[in-house]
């Protein structure tokens, strides 16, 4: 990688798993017929307690070896049927979605398609090692190379929306060097042409504004920017005021995370919660994140200034709500 690029975003996680074998033999032995003879109570007492004992102890090996199979990923705690969206996924009780408008990001992360699949998958092809952090998985590519992990991720969402929006102009990241790449020129053909940390903009290709150049240049954030180069893009603001589009970031040396804030929902007291999203190292599927702290409110959060916020796989220190200027 040249000198402008960024460090990785996060550490790598992985997790130690159990491994279960259940294994089940069945005996047959030859029959004899044999004529009746009539059973004593003592008898038919000691056959019943032996099945009922039989019964039980196979009851409880099935469930063990569901329980604590490797291969078993994170289920839904709501219906699945009713979660085809972003939106779909039910708020706590007492708690409702706040008003957001129909061209805003909080209405275009509320359409993000869910996958039935609810496995998370690296950009390989392979499963990721953990498959407990997520609540579901969002309906949008990885790619094939390891470019889209955490801070990737945020930049792809908040990308995605002013595209399909055509807020083209306002698509655009520093890299980590400072040098600013905007969409619309990467559009009209210019490349970066980059030479140890200084960048030149050179008109070097067909204009094209398809999607499939749009992902070319996504790529070319993903190599260039990451939670450093962020730092110049947002600002801290308050937990009251937290809407969807919002991020927690953490620059770190060497490692950082950023996560995006998908949706939010209010009580009749204006306590909010909000909806986590992420991706990880290696670069994998874009996921809803469980809360590890509070399985009734999960995927929800809550979170006061001031205070840690934990997710799965990070822990952000005071501070880290933000967003983009």
């Amino acid at each position: 990688m040249l000198g402008i690029s960024s460090a990785p975003c996060c550490s790598f996680y992985q997790p130690v798993s159990d491994i279960v074998q259940h294994r089940y033999n069945e005996k047959r032995s030859d029959i004899i017929l044999l004529p009746p003879k009539p059973l004593d109570i003592k008898t038919k007492q000691l056959k019943k307690f032996t099945l009922i004992l039989i019964i039980s102890s196979l009851s409880f090996a099935l469930l063990w070896a569901c329980s604590t199979s490797p291969e078993r990923t994170q289920t839904f705690s709501y219906e699945e049927e009713v979660m085809t969206h972003v939106g779909k996924i039910p708020t706590p009780k007492g708690y409702e979605r706040i008003s957001v408008k129909p061209a805003s990001v909080g209405a275009y992360f509320r359409n993000l398609s869910l996958k039935e699949d609810n496995t998370v998958y690296l950009y390989n092809g392979q499963k990721k090692w953990n498959q407990r952090a997520q609540f579901a998985v969002i309906d949008i590519d990885v790619g094939n190379k390891d470019l889209q992990q955490c801070a990737d991720a945020v930049m792809r969402l908040r990308a995605e929306y002013q595209f399909h929006s055509g807020n083209h102009n306002d698509i655009q990241f520093h890299f980590t060097s400072g040098d600013l790449a905007k969409w619309t020129r990467y559009a009209e053909g210019y490349r970066a042409k980059i030479s140890g940390n200084t960048v030149q903009w050179v008109k070097s290709a067909q204009p094209d504004t398809s999607y499939a150049c749009f992902r070319k240049y996504m790529n070319l954030i993903f190599s260039y920017c990451g939670t450093l180069s962020m730092n110049r893009e947002v600002k801290p603001i308050s937990a009251a005021n937290i809407r969807p589009g919002d991020v927690f970031h953490q620059t770190g040396n060497p490692y950082g995370h950023a996560v995006t804030v998908m949706d939010v929902a209010e009580d009749s007291t204006g306590k909010k919660v909000f909806m986590l999203s992420q991706s990880y190292m290696p670069a994998q599927s874009i996921h809803i994140l469980q809360n590890p702290n509070n399985s009734k409110l999960s995927p929800w959060y809550s979170y006061t200034d001031g205070e840690e916020l934990e997710t799965p796989e990070w822990t952000f220190p005071a501070g880290s709500l933000k967003r983009w200027k």
